[in-house]
């Protein structure tokens, strides 16, 4: 006969099925309550860096190095070719305006020279002689026409005496004729040595006048050359520092080469590369601070250099009213350049914790300064030493500004002292 066989409740399927359960509520209970905890890390508070979020004046400046240059620099170049001869003074030495440096040599160009004032000679005797000539036939011909002028008035006097005589029957036809005939040719001979005496005035004035052209061509052409000469000295043209001066005995050197440099050293100006990236944000009058021998000096932009090379631009700095007297031509200086005017605004200290959160967020502390919160803020300009807050802190709040590498992960950080 068959039993009836009563069904377990409890089996050993359900029992491992309530228990998986358990488990996972428990779990769940776990990260509910620990969660915290989990997202949490002790930090000792003497490796980390704490600022205090301030109101104050905010410049946003960059650094950037820059050469020290004197104010103005004359390029001594050959204007003729030639071989050195001699050298008057080393580099470094202060020069006056107009003193010799060095001295070339060319022989064609003296020989050149030599040639032209030769020709100018004997120009000039032409010019001479023909002016004595000139002035001796104007004599002579004055000389002949005052003779045919004293000869016209005895015929006209003759012919004059003759009209009277012919009238009264005193002479015959033919010595009245005669007498007329000689009136007639001296008249003519006077006419044509007046032409002649004005014609020969014009040729010679004329003649004079070339012939004096000439001589200033070339007197003109004699001077350059001697010009070309007297620059086979090299002088200073004006007086400074010679820092460079590039020649040696015997060397020789030709039109165009650089012979050295000349610089105003009672001023300097400082050549500043800036990245490329700033360029519509320099101008002229932006200033600048520097330390040199631990006195502070500003400078402000003279000038800007709008073509880019290799990503970078130039500017030139002069210095503001007092010039340091210790700097020299090479030098380079550390300059903070400032990038527009001073306002007020909310500021953060800058530190290595910009480089893990983009200035995104940043650890916050609380009043007592035992915890350090995560806390989302934005922030703005900066400059190298501070940054500007434009959301998500107040003026007092701590906030560390050291690296956050350790604990980039973390919601909260508790202080340890």
């Amino acid at each position: 006969m068959d039993r009836v066989l009563e069904k377990k409740i409890w089996t050993l399927r359900r029992i491992a099925m309530l228990a998986g359960a358990v488990c996972v509520t428990g779990l769940a209970l776990y990260l509910i309550v620990f969660a915290d905890s989990r997202l949490s890390m002790n930090v000792e508070q003497a490796t980390l860096s704490v600022s205090t979020v301030r109101k104050d004046d905010f410049l946003e400046f960059i650094p950037v190095t820059g050469t020290v240059q004197p104010i103005r620099t004359i390029f001594l170049d050959a204007i003729e070719t030639g071989r050195v001869e001699k050298i008057f003074v080393e580099a470094g030495t202060f020069v006056h305006e107009g003193q010799p440096l060095l001295q070339l040599r060319n022989a064609n160009m003296i020989l050149d020279a030599v040639n032209r004032e030769a020709q100018l000679f004997e120009q000039v005797n032409n010019l001479q002689n023909s002016r004595v000539n000139s002035a001796q036939t104007r004599i002579s011909m004055k000389n002949q026409l005052i003779d045919l002028q004293n000869q016209l008035r005895r015929a006209e006097r003759t012919l004059s005496q003759n009209d009277k005589l012919i009238q009264n029957g005193h002479i015959s036809q033919e010595e009245y004729k005669r007498a007329q005939d000689d009136y007639e040719l001296i008249k003519q001979r006077y006419d044509l040595t007046l032409d002649a005496v004005r014609n020969d005035s014009v040729l010679r004035t004329a003649q004079i006048a070339q012939l004096e052209r000439s001589a200033d061509r070339l007197e003109s052409n004699l001077s350059i050359v001697k010009q070309n000469l007297e620059n086979m000295t090299v002088k200073a043209p004006i007086s400074g520092m010679l820092t460079a001066l590039n020649a040696e005995i015997g060397e020789h050197k030709t039109t165009g080469t650089r012979l050295g440099q000349i610089d105003i050293t009672d001023r300097y100006r400082v050549r500043i590369p800036v990245d490329e990236y700033y360029i519509s944000r320099v101008d002229l009058g932006l200033r600048g601070q520097c330390e040199i021998a631990g006195k502070q000096y500003t400078l402000t932009i003279s000038k800007v250099y709008a073509e880019v090379r290799n990503g970078r631009f130039e500017v030139d700095m002069l210095f503001d009213g007092e010039q340091p007297t210790d700097i020299r031509r090479g030098q380079t200086l550390q300059i903070r350049l400032e990038l527009g005017r001073a306002e007020r605004t909310m500021l953060v200290d800058r530190g290595s914790f910009y480089q893990s959160t983009g200035g995104q967020w940043v650890f916050k502390l609380n009043p007592a300064g035992t915890e350090a919160y995560r806390v989302p803020v934005r922030l703005g300009r900066q400059n190298p030493q501070a940054l500007e807050v434009l959301e998500g802190l107040q003026e007092g709040d701590r906030v560390i500004t050291s690296s956050y590498e350790n604990f980039n992960t973390m919601q909260r950080l508790i202080l340890k002292k």
